[in-house]
């Protein structure tokens, strides 16, 4: 294992180990590598809409007050290293290989006993775990769950606070299919004693966080009950909100993340925040969440890759997600023509996530990608019924066609599957800059 592309196809190879939830074999790894997770200083954030925001919201403010700050993300938009980062910054290539020597050996050695073989994702949090424990070593890491929290690998460690965004119906094959179910293994991340923020709306979700927090003697902070956003408004190049809690209002706050729910994730940052401040587990001044909020970029997420005409990418993946993008789009280009292009998994509730495209005034594409689990173009347009979508099975000749025929005042959008942004991005920034 001497190059990087060995390494990455190593980490990838683990794919067909599937999804396997469970701590067992995170916990044999992280006892092998000497318990590094006891090592960090952890912000854990669950949720199903709104995770890699929020951690983009307290990367940037903690940042913003001097501290060196960790983060584990996933997908990836760009590059694969992105998913372990440093202060916004990718892990090096070298850094990759040296980590897949470390863990390799051990998953070799694990699929002799027991436990079976542990899976892509296992594999690149114990990479992550390890680097930012004894490699980099940040004041502070903030830990972003892949799947569910109870039985997520990440949920190995002892944070400092817990972070819970919104909640809703997605991968509801391992989670299941209530909302209160869902929310149940999302809270299972929540600790003996440490205070949990939560951002989700639902009663439902709601009552069952409220639960498990009792359960643990866990403290919990509710987005409008003890933390709120105010004074909302559309702002030029972001949003404008004021920020209400027990510790501290702050007035007229901008982000440049599009979209009202970006306020929420920005909220619930601030929360965790004010509270470790209060608690003396970190310093951060106003200024510092000013600035942060205002600086805080997560690539994919209605992000404006080019002006005049305007192209936006944005990795709605269910149906909250698609409802978000909705909201936005009627906001903020209601009286524009608007083009859509979307593609996503088959193992998404497809036609929840079709009827809130199909409440977008918009011409529809429907595509698809190489992936394991895409939908077939057919198959979405047959799950949202969806008479009037033009289908075109090449995304790549339907994007390259459509960023040609736009006029300077179009909008095109390009939305779906987060893994489908990420094919997509490279293309358009290709066609873009011609």
């Amino acid at each position: 294992m001497n190059t990087y592309s060995e390494a990455v196809s190593w980490i990838h190879s683990r794919l067909k180990h599937g999804i396997n939830p469970g701590l067992a074999r995170m916990e044999w790894l992280m006892k092998k590598m000497g318990s590094p997770e006891k090592d960090l200083r952890v912000i854990h954030v669950a949720g199903t809409n709104g995770k890699g925001s929020t951690v983009t919201f307290l990367r940037s403010v903690l940042q913003e007050a001097g501290y060196d700050v960790g983060t584990f993300t996933s997908p990836y938009i760009e590059t694969f290293n992105e998913r372990i980062s440093l202060n916004g910054v990718p892990v090096s290539n070298k850094d990759i290989v040296e980590l897949v020597k470390i863990v390799k050996p051990l998953t070799e050695e694990m699929e002799k006993g027991d436990l079976g073989s542990p899976t892509e994702f296992e594999v690149i949090t114990a990479m992550a775990i390890y680097y930012f424990a004894n490699i980099r070593k940040p004041d502070f890491t903030l830990l972003e769950v892949g799947l569910g929290g109870r039985y997520d690998s990440t949920n190995v460690v002892h944070p400092l606070i817990t972070l819970i965004t919104n909640i809703g119906m997605d991968h509801m094959r391992i989670l299941g299919d209530t909302m209160e179910e869902i929310a149940f293994e999302k809270a299972g991340i929540i600790k003996q004693g440490i205070p949990v923020f939560t951002g989700a709306k639902q009663e439902a979700a709601r009552t069952v966080i409220q639960s498990e927090a009792d359960r643990q003697k866990a403290d919990l902070f509710q987005l409008g009950r003890d933390f709120k956003v105010e004074y909302y408004k559309p702002a030029a190049g972001g949003e404008q909100f004021t920020f209400q809690s027990r510790w501290k209002r702050l007035d007229q706050l901008q982000i440049s993340m599009l979209g009202r729910h970006q306020t929420d994730n920005a909220a619930l940052a601030v929360a965790g925040l004010q509270y470790m401040n209060a608690r003396a587990l970190v310093h951060v001044t106003e200024e510092n969440m000013r600035d942060g909020l205002a600086k805080a970029h997560w690539p994919g997420r209605m992000e404006i890759v080019h002006e005049h005409p305007t192209v936006i990418l944005d990795g709605a993946h269910n149906a909250e997600g698609l409802q978000a993008f909705a909201a936005t789009m009627k906001c903020r280009y209601k009286e524009k023509k608007l083009k859509i292009i979307f593609a996503a998994l088959e193992d998404k509730d497809l036609s929840s996530m079709l009827d809130q495209l199909n409440q977008i005034h918009a011409e529809i594409y429907l595509t698809q990608f190489d992936f394991p689990r895409a939908a077939s173009a057919i198959q979405l347009k047959e799950a949202g019924n969806m008479e009037h979508a033009t289908v075109d099975e090449d995304w790549r000749r339907l994007v390259k066609n459509e960023v040609h025929r736009l006029d300077s005042d179009d909008i095109l959008a390009i939305t779906g599957s987060l893994y489908f942004i990420s094919e997509a991005k490279p293309l358009l920034i290709k066609l873009l800059m011609k």
